[in-house]
């Protein structure tokens, strides 16, 4: 191409312009983004850990588990996989597993979901504004834009710590761009909208009423497990002593609507095997965890190696549904997907720290 005049010079240039500028923007990675991706797993357990007195009782639970929903190590070893597919597949991966997917829709449980456009929008607004020189510190830094945000709309800081720390999680895991392009969507019926967290807690602790003569009922007993605290229809009943799982098979509605995971009239709660074997049926437990049975010693062993939870707490906040049985009402919250991957991240973890020479798994 031959140019005629400056003109169509000075057009050519600011057109090689504008695309050295778009990518640089999506390739360029912003000063609060390396802040972010300097932080590991260790060191967000530990400010989450720190921040849960300043998290309201209704999403002190909500966060943690979102936590475990979506592991920043596991999101890591994807990135950096030379075939993300291919480890996706090694790793049974099924669902949703991608954060990028669900950036408007992945905390929906929480309370502070209502708040999300608000939190979104501040969180990305500092994230772009944030100079090279600026010492920050996580803990500080969520508590920080959480009064922001709770001045501005006129609530509790307290309502907004917990889905400040999934903005940002979110945000490092999915990069600014996308995150500033989610268009920040509140994923609540407004029917349960103006519901108070004080009547959200009052309602997970609820028992359900067995009649005058209940005491009598026994092993009879039936109980409510609510897995969508934002849809009056996400309820199943239970029978005393009957594993989650099994109750929500009863439950004959397609749900294949609600995830692709699940079989046609075999309950909510995506199951491959009842046996602990497959870890299609881990479930976050929002309320009513005291009124579960303990872990057994295979469910905590399959728990970990799934890679869901590494505890030895007798009644964790995650759950197997095949295994754990209910001893009154419970509300849970499903995640979008499942795996097997606990092993691998270990021996991951291992060889980015220099421990050893290949991953395997």
């Amino acid at each position: 191409m031959t140019l005629q005049n400056p003109s169509e010079i000075i057009s050519v240039l600011c057109l090689l312009l504008f695309k050295i500028e778009v990518v640089m923007s999506t390739n360029h990675e912003t000063p609060f983004e390396t802040f972010l991706n300097q932080q590991d797993s260790e060191t967000w357990s530990r400010v989450i850990t720190a921040l849960l007195p300043s998290i309201h009782d209704v999403d002190k639970t909500a966060t943690q588990i979102w936590f475990k929903f979506f592991p920043l190590d596991l999101a890591r070893a994807l990135q950096q996989a030379e075939d993300p597919a291919q480890l996706a597949r090694d790793l049974l991966l099924q669902g949703k597993y991608q954060l990028k997917d669900q950036i408007d829709s992945s905390h929906r449980f929480l309370y502070g979901h209502r708040f999300w456009p608000e939190v979104k929008n501040v969180v990305a607004g500092y994230a772009s504004s944030i100079k090279p020189s600026t010492d920050l510190d996580l803990k500080v830094l969520i508590c920080e834009l959480a009064g922001s945000v709770a001045k501005k709309i006129k609530v509790e800081d307290s309502l907004l710590t917990g889905i400040t720390a999934v903005a940002l999680m979110t945000l490092q895991q999915v990069g600014l761009n996308a995150f500033k392009l989610a268009p920040g969507i509140i994923y609540i019926n407004p029917k349960f909208f103006k519901k108070s967290p004080e009547q959200i807690l009052k309602a997970r602790a609820r028992d359900d009423w067995q009649g005058l003569f209940g005491f009598l009922k026994g092993i009879k007993k039936e109980w409510t497990v609510t897995f969508d605290e934002n849809d009056e229809t996400a309820k199943f009943k239970l029978i005393h002593t009957q594993e989650l799982a099994t109750a929500a098979m009863y439950d004959k509605r397609d749900h294949t609507w609600r995830d692709p995971r699940c079989m046609k009239e075999e309950g909510p709660i995506p199951v491959q095997c009842r046996s602990a074997a497959c870890g299609t049926c881990w479930v976050g437990i929002l309320g009513g965890a005291e009124k579960l049975s303990e872990v057994s010693p295979l469910e905590g062993r399959r728990i970990k190696e799934f890679g869901y939870i590494d505890t030895n707490e007798p009644k964790p906040l995650i759950r197997l549904a095949c295994m754990a049985q209910a001893f009154g009402a419970v509300s849970i919250v499903i995640p979008p997907w499942n795996g097997v991957f606990g092993k691998f991240l270990r021996a991951w973890k291992m060889n980015r720290n220099g421990s050893q020479k290949t991953v395997t798994f």
